[in-house]
C-alpha cells in the first residue's frame, strides 16, 4: 500500500468516526434523543411540541394491546387511554370518538369525559372510560388506529394512536378482557429410540 493510498485510507475513517458526533452537534437540543417518549408522536404534533387544537391538549393517547407475544381478537374490544387538558376558560367534553369503518366499529364512551378548565383529566383512572370496539383485525401491539375525538366545544382532533403491549411501564394496567395469551412454546418432538443389532 502506498503512502497516499494510507493516508485516504485513514482519512475516511477519521471522516466515519466522526459523523455520529457531528450528526449530533447538528440536531442541538432539539434531537429527537433529548425529547421525552409520547406515544402520540405520529400526525398530533400540532406547534412546538403540543398535541391538540383550539386550546383541547392531547399529553398521551394510546390503546392498550395484549400482553407481549398474545393478541386481542378480530371482534373483541381495547381500552383507549387519553390524557387530556384544556387550556380554554370554559369546561369542555369529549362527547364522542370515531374509528376507521376498517378498523373497528365503534368506540365506547361509558359517559362524556368531562374536561374542566386548566385540569389535566386521565380517562383511564380510576378504570379505562373508553374501549374500541369491534375490532377488524386482531391486534398484537405495534399497530395505529385512526381515531376522531369530537369535543363539544374544541371540535374533531383526528390522530392516530399508536397500540402499545401491556409490558415494562404499561405492565401495571389492567389486562384487557378477551385477550388471548402468547401460544406456549411447542415441544419438540424427542428422537426416535434407536435399536441395536
Amino acid at each position: 500500500m502506498t503512502s497516499t493510498s494510507r493516508r485516504r485510507v485513514i482519512a475516511v475513517a477519521a471522516l466515519l468516526a466522526a459523523a455520529p458526533v457531528l450528526a449530533a452537534c447538528g440536531a442541538g437540543d432539539k434531537a429527537n434523543t433529548t425529547q421525552p417518549y409520547a406515544p402520540t408522536d405520529a400526525q398530533v404534533l400540532i406547534t412546538d411540541n403540543v398535541y391538540g387544537e383550539r386550546g383541547m391538549r392531547v399529553s398521551q393517547a394510546f390503546v392498550l394491546g395484549p400482553d407481549s407475544g398474545g393478541q386481542i381478537p378480530s371482534g373483541g374490544a381495547a381500552p383507549l387511554y387519553l390524557v387530556l387538558t384544556n387550556e380554554n376558560p370554559a369546561p369542555d367534553s369529549l362527547v364522542s370518538v370515531t374509528p376507521l369503518p376498517d378498523q373497528a366499529t365503534s368506540v365506547k364512551v361509558t359517559a362524556p369525559v368531562q374536561v374542566p378548565p386548566h385540569t389535566l383529566v386521565n380517562t383511564g383512572q380510576p378504570t379505562p372510560q373508553l374501549a374500541v370496539e369491534g375490532l377488524k383485525n386482531a391486534l398484537r401491539g405495534g399497530e395505529t388506529l385512526r381515531l376522531t375525538l369530537k369535543f363539544q366545544t374544541a371540535g374533531d382532533i383526528t390522530m392516530d394512536v399508536p397500540v402499545i403491549t401491556r409490558s415494562r411501564e404499561y405492565a401495571t394496567l389492567p389486562p384487557v378482557p378477551g385477550a388471548l395469551p402468547a401460544p406456549s412454546p411447542v415441544a419438540s418432538a424427542s428422537p426416535a429410540a434407536t435399536t441395536g443389532h
